[in-house]
């Protein structure tokens, strides 16, 4: 088999909701946009479901429509970018709860769609969506006795625990909402990590259900093992991959994998990243191409059938740094092309 084999532990996934679930007193949703982080939403969708979660949250009505048909109805599914115009039919359908982040999108709602449940984004000072507070003030009152389910804000660095925006997005999330019997929401896996403070009725975790920081003590999740197509002696002197980037200090062994920034393997992370044959470091020599890496085995004592990127010596965030980025979009870049190898 020349794909590369994509394993994800649900069993992991589920004991990480239940960590996080632990930490607060209020409901635990669970953050599936993205195709679930790239691990496919309707998997693990169901798994968090069976686990015991009544609340998820979608980028997009049409990310909705495809967890509603996995997970059946009974589950509330929250959308973040609220009621879109041409969204009526899918929230209808799907019954899918939008997060409305402006005025407009408030009279879309209720003219389309009057009675149909609905929550509220309010922007504490991430300018990113949600109404800002003066335009909140101006239908708040208008908004309430509709009867929203839940308000919600999001916060800019609780991946940072003592960056002062946290401080001032909780009391600008509390100014606008203290007093108001609805149920309400602020933080998602770095702001269940704050404390009590910013959990108030639900904390919805995204990354840290699979496996990725700021939560330091997730359980992985994902394991990336790379088939090897062909390895071969690389003379001192010779250069390896496109531009002659890499150029062999000594004789070498040089495996040749299946993997590439196709499928979400990013082309970054070139000679930064390493692979692990066993125990054993291998560090990615050259630039990494299309569809395929190559990576110096010279320190083994045999020719192996497969590398591993991800997995018990590496998490995500360790491959996301070599690529100079986040663990989030190392996993929802992860291709299609892989055999994904489910695990309860």
């Amino acid at each position: 088999m020349t794909s590369a084999t994509l394993s994800i532990d649900l069993g992991a996934l589920v004991r990480n909701w239940q960590a996080l679930d632990a930490l607060s007193e209020g409901e635990t949703g669970a953050v599936v946009k993205a195709n679930g982080y790239g691990l496919g939403a309707p998997v693990v969708g169901r798994a968090l479901m069976r686990a015991g979660v009544r609340s998820f949250f979608v980028a997009t009505a049409e990310e909705g429509n495809i967890l509603r048909a996995a997970i059946g109805q009974g589950p509330d599914i929250y959308v973040f970018s609220g009621h879109m115009a041409g969204d009526t039919k899918p929230m209808r359908e799907a019954a899918l709860t939008p997060l409305l982040n402006s005025v407009d999108q408030m009279l879309r709602h209720v003219e389309a769609l009057p009675g149909h449940p609905f929550g509220i984004q309010l922007d504490s000072g991430m300018n990113r969506l949600g109404m800002e507070p003066g335009e909140w003030s101006a239908v708040r009152d208008i908004a309430v006795a509709q009867g929203p389910t839940l308000i919600m804000s999001h916060l800019a660095c609780a991946d940072e625990p003592d960056h002062a925006m946290n401080a001032h997005q909780l009391a600008e999330f509390r100014a606008m909402t203290d007093g108001l019997e609805a149920r309400r929401s602020l933080a998602a896996t770095g702001g269940t990590l704050l404390g009590r403070p910013y959990h108030f009725d639900m904390t919805r975790p995204g990354i840290g259900l699979y496996g990725g920081l700021p939560f330091v003590d997730a359980v992985p999740v994902v394991t990336l093992d790379l088939p090897v197509i062909q390895v071969r002696d690389v003379m001192q002197g010779e250069t390896v991959g496109y531009g002659n980037t890499w150029t062999a200090p000594r004789d070498a062994r040089i495996a040749t994998v299946s993997g590439g920034y196709a499928d979400g393997l990013i082309r970054a992370m070139g000679s930064k990243a390493t692979l692990f044959a066993g125990d054993v470091p291998c560090p990615v020599v050259g630039r990494v191409s299309m569809d395929l890496m190559t990576v110096d085995v010279t320190e083994l004592d045999h020719d192996p059938a497969e590398l591993q990127l991800m997995g018990r010596h590496q998490s995500v965030d360790t491959v996301a740094e070599a690529a100079g980025t986040i663990g989030y979009e190392i996993l929802t870049s992860l291709g299609l092309r892989y055999a994904r190898n489910l695990m309860t």
